[in-house]
């Protein structure tokens, strides 16, 4: 089977995944699909996501367990779409080559069409965001002289970042005052809290 979004050979559980598709009636396939665009175009709202699966399993009699697994499914089409550029009708092509009806392969691939922009824009600002840290210099200093009373025995942080920006790294230098740099760290622990949540 030649699919648009992807050059990998599926495994079965996910061809299965897309052919149960065809099991939900009209009304509750459209409300998997606003659920599913909508955390699309709020990636960062993961908890929210799974709430509504489970109030959607809850209020049709089913497992949140399978209905999450389904989705993940499902979510490697507009993530693969994404990465090829990929037009509704080739979407489309791809959904009905997994098994799921036409009538479904067309909302899904409308829904892309709608949305395609506002995803795209998205990608390419979180992949113009990512610059990684590769390596990080620090020193702690006390002012010991200087025109302004107050500012004598302040303590302050000097930091040198190594930031990896596609091929090349840059240095990156900052200087914070202890308050700064404990706000600075606990930044830096809410987003290390953010990355393990999502691991």
């Amino acid at each position: 089977m030649q699919l648009h979004f992807t050059k990998d050979v599926l495994p079965d559980s996910v061809s299965t995944d897309f052919q149960n598709l065809n099991k939900f009636n009209e009304q509750q396939f459209l409300r998997l699909v606003e659920i599913l665009f909508q955390f699309l175009l709020e990636p960062k709202e993961t908890e929210r996501f799974m709430l509504q699966l489970s109030e959607f399993a809850g209020e049709h009699g089913m497992s949140a367990g399978p209905l999450r697994n389904l989705m993940k499914s499902v979510l490697l089409v507009p993530q693969g779409a994404l990465k090829k550029s990929l037009t509704a009708e080739q979407i489309k092509e791809d959904l009905e080559s997994l098994g799921v009806n036409e009538d479904k392969a067309a909302h899904f691939s409308q829904q892309w069409g709608e949305h395609y922009a506002a995803l795209t824009r998205l990608a390419v600002g979180q992949t113009l965001m990512v610059n990684q840290l590769v390596d990080m210099e620090w020193k702690f200093g006390v002012t010991v002289g200087t025109s302004e009373v107050q500012k004598v025995g302040n303590i302050f942080l000097q930091l040198k970042l190594v930031i990896r920006k596609g091929n090349s790294t840059e240095n990156l230098y900052m200087e914070l005052t202890l308050p700064q740099f404990y706000n600075f760290l606990h930044e830096m622990e809410r987003a290390k809290a953010s990355m393990e949540c999502f691991s």
